[in-house]
């Protein structure tokens, strides 16, 4: 697949709500204007509060459908760069981040997905990373990516034809799990996915898990569970809750309650799918 190593090669795919102004922007490019990057919103909302752009490198697609998963795939379906950013509308960018994933490409001109380090809003890194280069991430660390690490190579995502499954992420019946399925999906067409390290962005330390309650994480993660083929699905379960027994996220008397509302998660999936 041959890439521009250019910065006209990257289009950064931005999913918003109820937009009225690009004033959003501002602050995600503190070194620059946000003109000077190819951008493409997908801003959901409603026939009535409808975001438009005068900026040519700023195009605007108003959504009235709901789901965080719907506005991804109709960014990357509408998208012309041939390297792909998936951002929050929330996040600063750092100055050298388009030199970064362009680096990154020539490293890995093959990856369908490189994942790269983003710190939190006291400058750390926001998680455990990888301290090299990897060419092939493995399954167990594809669960762990957030999808504002991820930069996509749009030609090799049009051949494997993989999409966000939507039935996953904000919005919908179950609220996270749609970055690890997209990888997990593009990793059993042995796509190949790498990780670079270095920092393309900050965003604030709360994510979507952490607003989410415990119970509910266990919702989800049986239909996760489940939509991702996991072999031994009660096993999986498990496993889980002894890391948070461990980890003191659960206590022993809220285990059959949670092992329930992962089964519930399952049995909700396969009625929306089957």
């Amino acid at each position: 697949m041959n890439i521009r190593y250019t910065k006209e090669a990257i289009e950064i795919i931005i999913a918003t709500m109820n937009r009225d102004s690009l004033d959003f922007l501002i602050p995600m490019f503190p070194f620059a204007h946000f003109a000077d990057f190819s951008i493409l919103i997908v801003n959901q909302t409603h026939e009535n509060a409808i975001l438009t752009s005068d900026f040519p490198a700023v195009k605007v697609i108003n959504s009235f459908e709901i789901g965080l998963s719907k506005s991804r795939n109709l960014g990357l379906k509408n998208s012309q760069g041939e390297i792909l950013i998936l951002a929050d509308d929330d996040e600063v960018f750092e100055p050298d981040f388009i030199e970064t994933i362009i680096n990154a490409y020539k490293l890995f001109p093959d990856a369908a997905v490189i994942s790269f380090q983003i710190e939190n809003e006291n400058r750390k890194l926001f998680k455990k990373y990888p301290k090299k280069s990897q060419m092939f991430l493995k399954p167990l660390t594809l669960f762990s990516v957030m999808s504002i690490e991820i930069t996509i190579n749009k030609a090799i995502l049009e051949t494997s034809r993989i999409e966000f499954d939507a039935h996953f992420g904000l919005g919908v019946t179950f609220e996270m799990g749609e970055e690890a399925i997209f990888l997990m999906d593009l990793y059993r067409q042995q796509q190949q996915i790498s990780f670079v390290p270095k920092v393309i962005a900050v965003h604030k330390t709360q994510t979507t898990t952490d607003k989410v309650d415990f119970l509910q994480r266990y919702y989800i993660q049986g239909a996760f569970l489940k939509r991702v083929g996991m072999n031994n699905w009660i096993f999986r379960v498990l496993q889980k809750v002894f890391y948070d027994v461990k980890q003191k996220k659960i206590r022993l008397k809220e285990i059959p309650k949670a092992i329930q509302f992962a089964f519930n998660g399952r049995k909700k999936y396969l009625e929306l799918t089957q």
